[in-house]
């Protein structure tokens, strides 16, 4: 709010003046509360009643064709599993833009969809009480290649949690690295800097060595001098 000074008007009296100025001033008063009101009314408003739920599963999966592999799910919640009130589905979407196909479903109870795609073939095998939700694809096979949604609800959790895994089926098995190599080669490697540390010490030694050897000669030989010019005394003079 912005009080202009200067504006043109009639004369106003002293007593007047003060009693504009207590108006103005209660009426600044009036509107910082409504304002500090108003603040707290939109943070209270604004404050989730709990944490958000957070659902957590692999980004890609690698399964070999024929073999069984579980699609692991779990999720964090502020709050205890009801299963009145708990909702759990699980979606297959073949591709990006194809539309998502409902196959697993918790209400109350797992209830398996069967889809002609799967069959018999799906296991549930999380449990919601423990915050998983897992499941086990059997006897995988090439047209599984897809992914797979898992939205998970859990009120008093108001935003329904959601996760997607990549299913990728291999004909083969992917070829293991073998580290032999690589410990040979890092034992080739330490033995060497072993090696070059041993002669660098033994290097070393005998350099200290020897230069403790011609200090002790250097010592002798100045004795040496000392001791004849001592002994000696009437050649300086002849």
């Amino acid at each position: 709010m912005c009080w202009v000074s200067g504006a043109a008007g009639p004369a106003i009296r002293p007593g007047e003046l003060q009693e504009r100025s207590g108006r103005g001033s209660r009426l600044l008063v009036s509107l910082s509360n409504s304002s500090a009101s108003l603040l707290l009314l939109s943070v209270l408003v604004a404050a989730p009643t709990g944490l958000g739920m957070e659902v957590m599963a692999p980004a890609t999966i690698n399964a070999l064709n024929g073999s069984s592999v579980k699609l692991s799910c779990t999720f964090n919640s502020c709050y205890k599993v009801e299963n009145k009130q708990f909702s759990l589905n699980w979606t297959y979407q073949e591709c990006r833009n194809c539309s998502e196909e409902l196959f697993l479903q918790f209400r109350m109870k797992i209830m398996n969809k069967q889809l002609d795609r799967f069959g018999n073939r799906v296991e549930f095998t999380g449990n919601p009480t423990k915050y998983d939700v897992s499941f086990t694809l059997k006897n995988v096979q090439l047209e599984d290649e897809g992914t797979y949604n898992c939205y998970v609800l859990n009120p008093p959790d108001r935003h329904r949690g959601h996760a997607s895994i990549s299913l990728k089926v291999l004909t083969k098995e992917p070829p293991k690295h073998d580290s032999t190599v690589a410990v040979i080669v890092g034992a080739s490697v330490g033995g060497f800097l072993a090696v070059v540390i041993l002669v660098l010490m033994v290097v070393k030694c005998v350099r200290r060595k020897k230069q403790q050897r011609l200090n002790t000669d250097d010592q002798k030989t100045e004795e040496e001098g000392k001791t004849d010019g001592e002994g000696n005394p009437d050649e300086g003079t002849k």
